[in-house]
């Protein structure tokens, strides 16, 4: 009997607590002392954690003291970005101010140990790495150069990179083997490395203000109006043999615009981006 008489105290207290409790609807609760009020609950604010803001994205430009890369590397600076450049000759010429906000590297891509450390925190690599003379010098230079690039920052973990690649022209690319079979190997490296992220630009003639010797080049005035009429000509750019002749100009601050947005942005599909491409590009990114 006694049992059940406790059992019966000790139920009716933990109801009365259960009710004290659930009663609560203000931050305070009652206690089990009828006539009695516990203070309110107090609490502490939580510590404020200075996070660290997202590091930034570093863009490797591999001949970024060339007239394409130098354009890319202004480009890229105007973003926002980190910019480093690396070329055989190492920092620009170029006396334009924008020029001292760049990481300058000397190495060589035929060269694996005088260029690697380039790559250190480097988020995206675009590459302008090309040049013209034999057939077997071209070959090296665009093809087997920036396959050591290619291989080398996968590798590394760099997720994103771009190659500035060049558009056929029919018959010159017979008379510019080296050059051409040098270009699609280096094209087909970056397809198999990069399946996600590579994204391969294909240009024709390239325009703009050009440097040479300290001298200005405007190749402007040839370029421009020749895009103007060309690219609504492309049609004619389907012909056979003489079709590929017919491909626009394009400018070269439109290639470098669309080669670091295709850098940067995750959503920038991969693949080979042709001339007209490259056009649509830069007229979405204004």
């Amino acid at each position: 009997m006694r049992t059940i008489v406790s059992r019966l105290i000790n139920s009716r207290s933990s109801v009365s607590r259960l009710s004290a409790i659930t009663a609560s609807g203000n931050g305070r609760y009652l206690s089990t002392d009828s006539n009695k009020v516990d203070e309110p609950l107090k609490v502490e604010e939580a510590e404020t954690v200075n996070v660290p803001p997202p590091p930034s994205e570093k863009l490797l430009v591999l001949g970024g003291n060339g007239f394409v890369g130098s354009h890319i590397c202004r480009e890229a600076l105007d973003r926002g970005l980190t910019v480093a450049s690396l070329s055989r000759s190492g920092r620009s010429s170029l006396r334009d101010s924008w020029a001292n906000n760049v990481i300058w590297h000397q190495g060589n891509l035929l060269s694996s140990d005088s260029w690697k450390e380039a790559l250190d925190g480097v988020t995206a690599v675009i590459s302008c790495v090309g040049g013209f003379g034999s057939n077997s010098y071209m070959y090296k230079i665009n093809g087997t150069a920036n396959i050591n690039a290619i291989r080398a920052a996968s590798e590394k973990g760099v997720k994103r990179f771009v190659y500035i690649s060049a558009a056929d022209f029919g018959v010159a690319n017979y008379l510019l083997q080296g050059y051409y079979e040098g270009k699609r190997a280096a094209e087909t490296e970056l397809l198999t490395r990069y399946p996600y992220g590579g994204v391969i630009l294909r240009p024709g003639f390239i325009y703009g203000t050009r440097t040479v010797g300290g001298m200005k080049l405007p190749l402007g005035v040839i370029g421009s109006p020749m895009e103007m009429v060309l690219q609504h000509a492309k049609p004619l750019s389907q012909l056979p043999l003489v079709g590929p002749l017919f491909t626009p100009p394009v400018n070269v601050t439109v290639v470098a615009k669309v080669a670091v947005r295709a850098a940067t942005d995750p959503v920038f599909p991969p693949g080979i981006v042709d001339v007209h491409g490259i056009l649509r590009y830069s007229q979405k990114s204004r």
